[in-house]
């Protein structure tokens, strides 16, 4: 789908449309060297790669601008997301783990993240205390 900004123009051209770029550079023979001043084919017939022309976009931005922009696509947010989601998964694991470890009343009480770590502390204090007596 053309945005509109781009015209059909933009678009790589079709077998006809070649050999009419190719005819521009010296009688439709493409692969004469020497028609196209020695440098195999003309430079209008060069259809550019396209990375290269964002790359040529991104050489004049500095390193920050282009590492915002990398993290703007769509593959970079979710890549960062499935990171993330494991990342959270593995931290509320720990907490279950440390939940399990804990003595509660009743053993099965749900408790938030901050009781687990304020009942450690306690736990543990407690126990350093028995081992000291």
């Amino acid at each position: 789908m053309l945005n509109s900004d781009q015209t059909e123009i933009d678009l790589p051209p079709t077998h006809s449309e070649s050999e009419s770029v190719f005819s521009d550079c010296g009688g439709g023979r493409a692969g004469s060297a020497e028609d196209a001043g020695g440098i195999g084919l003309c430079a209008q017939s060069r259809v550019a790669e396209p990375g290269e022309a964002v790359k040529k976009d991104l050489q004049h931005l500095s390193r920050e601008e282009r590492r915002r922009r990398r993290r703007a696509t769509a593959k970079y947010r979710t890549a960062h997301a499935t990171r993330e989601r494991i990342r959270v998964e593995a931290f509320n694991m720990a907490f279950a783990e440390l939940r399990k470890l804990l003595p509660t009343l009743p053993p099965d009480k749900k408790l938030s993240k901050i009781e687990i770590l304020r009942l450690a502390i306690c736990y543990i204090s407690y126990l350093n205390h028995v081992l000291d007596v």
